[in-house]
């Protein structure tokens, strides 16, 4: 049995190995096929994207996220046209919600990305949330590194539109491009979805719209007053609530190194303002690898995915390893034994060896 598990082994490290080297040849089929052996984490993805993962970093990743109807997915073809239009491969992780019953996904990106699909320099990848959380899916970062090694240039990812808690984006993407428009709302869910803190820039959708100017000015009137809460609490701390104080504070951070988030109008559809849009997409990817805190947002950036990636290795491993246990004493919580708090209290102590 060992013999025959250490030879299957083998076998797949090889397979994998070879599809490795063929995506960095910049094959689309084998890149297709190494998409869908991440997706459905199937045995040698690992070592797939081990391979793959020395050139799965010098692509700039992009996010795209906002509420539904805004025009996400138009907006990021016009960005794919224009992308294209400077050179380079480029790529669309797409992703579409699930069935919370059937489990399936209409996968539309595939539909709505037609303009691109005669370029073989495009690639364009739909995949499902299947119960994923936060407007991704659990495998997006890693199809995005797959079509990085491919050779993209630019690898966009489109978000589901939840509207709200869609910020894992910002933890996978390099710049995350936040989409509102006029008619989609109260200006202050911006806010409450926690966007503000989540876009490096905002685009204000049909700006031809009715409306349009009044969402760009609250963004940038919400982004001035939440850039300098911290500022403006620390002086009046030290010196009393004053319009002076607070006018300080926001001249401190305006002068500071970090980020101003820009408001750019737009008409996707017709592709209007997407120049000067792409113009200040460009000018943060520049901020995020020429200054010292865009490093060390990269850097935070990194150690969370290995936080992450290693949390839900040791969950699956401790779940499957203690399987009948974990099965018993939830019985025992069906029966009324025991409450779940106590249940999960003497299974880390009987894990760990030590008090939880």
């Amino acid at each position: 049995m060992s013999e025959a598990h250490d030879s299957g082994q083998a076998s797949g490290a090889a397979a994998a190995a070879a599809l490795a080297a063929a995506v960095l040849s910049g094959d689309t089929r084998a890149a297709a096929r190494a998409c869908r052996l991440v997706d459905d984490v199937r045995p040698g993805h690992a070592e797939l994207l081990a391979a793959l993962y020395e050139r799965s970093t010098a692509s700039w990743l992009i996010g795209v996220t906002g509420s539904p109807g805004v025009g996400k997915s138009t907006l990021t073809s016009r960005l794919v046209q224009h992308f294209r239009a400077q050179g380079g491969r480029v790529a669309v992780v797409a992703v579409d919600p699930s069935s919370p019953f059937s489990g399936g996904a209409i996968l539309g990106d595939r539909i709505r990305m037609q303009a691109h699909w005669s370029d073989p320099d495009v690639f364009v990848r739909s995949v499902a949330t299947r119960g994923a959380h936060g407007g991704l899916s659990r495998t997006t970062a890693d199809i995005a590194r797959v079509l990085a090694a491919w050779g993209a240039r630019v690898v966009l990812i489109e978000t589901v539109g939840v509207g709200q808690d869609e910020l894992d984006v910002m933890r996978v993407a390099d710049t995350t491009l936040v989409v509102q428009a006029p008619g989609a709302g109260d200006d202050i869910q911006a806010a409450k979805a926690g966007l503000l803190e989540c876009a490096d820039v905002f685009a204000v959708n049909k700006a031809d719209l009715p409306g349009a100017d009044n969402v760009a000015e609250n963004l940038r009137s919400m982004l001035a007053l939440g850039a300098v809460t911290a500022s403006a609490a620390w002086s009046a701390g030290s010196r009393g609530h004053s319009a002076a104080s607070l006018s300080g504070a926001i001249e401190q951070h305006a002068a500071s190194d970090d980020w101003q988030v820009p408001v750019l109008p737009c008409v996707a559809t017709r592709d209007e303002g997407i120049e000067p849009l792409v113009e200040q997409l460009a000018a943060h990817h520049r901020w995020c690898t020429g200054s010292a805190l865009g490093l060390a947002q990269r850097r935070e950036r990194l150690t969370e995915e290995l936080y992450g990636r290693v949390r839900e290795a040791l969950v699956i491993e401790m779940l499957e390893r203690h399987r009948s246990e974990l099965d018993a004493i939830a019985q025992q919580v069906q029966r009324g034994e025991l409450d779940p708090y106590a249940a999960t209290r003497v299974l880390l102590e009987r894990w760990l060896g030590r008090p939880a």
